[in-house]
């Protein structure tokens, strides 16, 4: 009695099953493709609602600063208090091409903290910054055609 192993010529079989394989990939896929989006947000701020606000998209590299409710100063999502933030805009602003600093103030933030900002970033030489709202009704696109 000899026991079949597989193979052609009697030898083992080397088949690799890899089905297996591909299901830990797709679910791990799965898992990145959910999870990238919610790494990607920044500082949890309440933005103003403004009638005249025009589309700016958010691509990364653009230079943020945050201003949260209780007066928290952010830059790029890093915490900083004010001497801070200008030293790191001045260091990020050098190696970018697009010069413009976008505040975004919480709308509980106190207006004093927001003017104070700008002042500071205009004693610093930084002239081009860009307020940023969100529409009324919410940042959703209008119109239908595409």
């Amino acid at each position: 009695m000899s026991m079949s192993t597989g193979g052609a010529k009697g030898g083992p079989t080397s088949d690799i099953n890899v089905t297996p394989l591909v299901d830990v990939m797709l679910v791990l896929l799965i898992i990145v493709m959910l999870i990238a989006p919610m790494m990607q947000k920044g500082v949890d701020v309440a933005l103003p609602e403004a009638d005249n606000s025009g589309d700016k998209p958010d691509t990364a590299d653009q230079t943020v600063v945050h201003i949260d409710a209780q007066s928290q100063l952010y830059v790029n999502a890093l915490p900083v208090n004010e001497v801070e933030a200008i030293e790191r805009l001045k260091a990020s602003l050098e190696s970018k091409a697009d010069k413009v600093v976008y505040l975004k103030g919480d709308q509980n933030a106190p207006y004093s903290s927001i003017m104070k900002m700008m002042d500071a970033l205009r004693g610093a030489g930084i002239e081009s910054v860009g307020l940023i709202t969100e529409e009324r009704g919410g940042n959703v696109a209008q119109g239908g055609g595409n």
